[in-house]
C-alpha cells in the first residue's frame, strides 16, 4: 500500500485513482458536483466487434468498430446526461473510429486528440508510457462545465494501476495540481440511476 501511495505520489496521481478510497462521491453528492463542473469524464469506447482487428489507423474499414449495440448505448448515455443538465465543455476524442464515433454520439462533437492514445517509449504497463493523456487528466476544464475524453481501455489502465473501464463505461476525474483523482465510474445503468426514481 505503500508503495501504491509513493508511486502515485511522484506520478502526480491521486492513491484513490486506483482503489476505493475516501474520495468517492455517489448518488446527489456526485449528480450535485457534476452539474457544479470542474470535473473529466474518461470514456472508454462503446461496445465494439472485437473479431475486428485495428490494421489502419486512417481507414475505419480496417479497424475495430463499434456494434449496433455499441451505438444504442452510446446514444442512450448520451441522453441520460444531457436529462442531468450535466454542463459539458470540450469533448476530445482517440482518433481511432470507434472513439469518434462514441464522443459523436454521446454529445455531438469530437476533436480529435492523438494525446488520447499515444504511447511513449517507455516499457508497456508504466505510466510514464502515457504522459500526455495524464497531462490532459490533471488539467481542469473551463470554468462551469466538465470536459470529456474518449479513448482506450489499456491507457487508463495503465496509469491508474490496474483498474480498467468495461466498454461504455466512465470515470468520473477530479483533476487537481499536478496529478488526477478517480471519485466515481459509471455505466448506463449507473447514469440513469442518478436522476433518482420516477416521479
Amino acid at each position: 500500500m505503500l508503495a501504491l501511495a509513493l508511486a502515485a505520489a511522484t506520478l502526480g496521481v491521486s492513491p484513490a485513482a486506483g482503489q476505493s478510497a475516501g474520495g468517492q462521491l455517489r448518488g446527489a453528492e456526485l449528480l450535485a458536483a457534476l452539474r457544479a463542473g470542474g470535473f473529466i469524464l474518461y470514456f472508454r469506447h462503446s461496445d465494439t466487434d472485437h473479431s475486428q482487428n485495428d490494421q489502419s489507423l486512417d481507414d475505419c474499414a480496417r479497424q475495430r468498430n463499434l456494434t449496433d449495440r455499441g451505438r444504442e448505448h452510446a446514444r442512450a448515455i448520451g441522453e441520460a446526461i444531457h436529462a442531468l443538465a450535466i454542463p459539458i465543455g470540450p469533448v476530445r476524442a482517440s482518433p481511432m473510429c470507434r472513439t469518434v464515433e462514441t464522443a459523436m454520439l454521446l454529445f455531438g462533437t469530437a476533436e480529435r486528440s492523438p494525446a488520447a492514445r499515444e504511447a511513449g517509449p517507455q516499457p508497456p504497463g508504466t505510466p510514464e508510457r502515457y504522459s500526455a493523456l495524464r497531462a490532459m487528466l490533471s488539467t481542469p476544464p473551463p470554468a462551469g462545465v466538465n470536459a470529456v475524453i474518449v479513448g482506450h481501455g489499456y491507457p487508463f489502465y495503465s496509469l491508474v494501476r490496474g483498474q480498467m473501464l468495461e466498454e461504455g463505461e466512465a470515470a468520473i476525474v477530479r483533476p487537481s495540481a499536478g496529478g488526477f483523482e478517480v471519485v466515481a465510474r459509471l455505466g448506463l445503468k449507473e447514469w440513469r440511476e442518478l436522476a433518482g426514481p420516477p416521479g
